[in-house]
């Protein structure tokens, strides 16, 4: 299932050009054209769906699986790789632009620029009333594992 104006299904549909890493029934994986660093790769689900929560959980294991395999693969070519990082914003207010869930492997290297910035962060640690009063309310919708 595919959305008719969504970037990454016209991608799927080979309506746009992309460079394509890898392609199964489940997933596409293709290079970023705005990439934060060289390397950057987009692994796609083939639903079209906003949220991770929305795929099916075949497709959701196959794109941590994929990106596992890229992950390695970026570390050994000739590409520069100190670390990576995989990105998965998952709604608006996590910055997500596409709302086609998307996973990003981004290459990273000593002294690249990129940061992630965290507001509140404060280097204290959070009281244990409030990690347990977010687990338990987590863990009441948890279902299925």
């Amino acid at each position: 299932m595919t959305d008719k104006d969504c970037i990454f299904c016209k991608i799927l549909r080979k309506e746009i050009p992309a460079t394509v890493v890898y392609e199964d029934e489940l997933v596409m994986a293709f290079m970023d054209v705005m990439p934060v660093n060289p390397g950057h790769v987009l692994i796609i689900p083939k639903e079209h769906q906003q949220y991770i929560s929305d795929i099916s959980p075949e497709a959701a294991s196959r794109m941590f699986e994929v990106a596992r395999r890229i992950n390695t693969a970026t570390r050994e070519s000739s590409i520069r790789t100190d670390a990576l990082n995989f990105l998965l914003s998952d709604g608006p207010a996590a910055s997500q632009e596409v709302f086609h869930t998307h996973l990003h492997s981004i290459p990273r290297y000593a002294g690249d620029g990129v940061r992630f910035h965290y507001p509140n962060k404060t280097g204290e640690m959070a009281p244990a009333e409030e990690l347990t009063a977010a687990a338990e309310e987590i863990k009441k919708n948890l279902k299925g594992l």
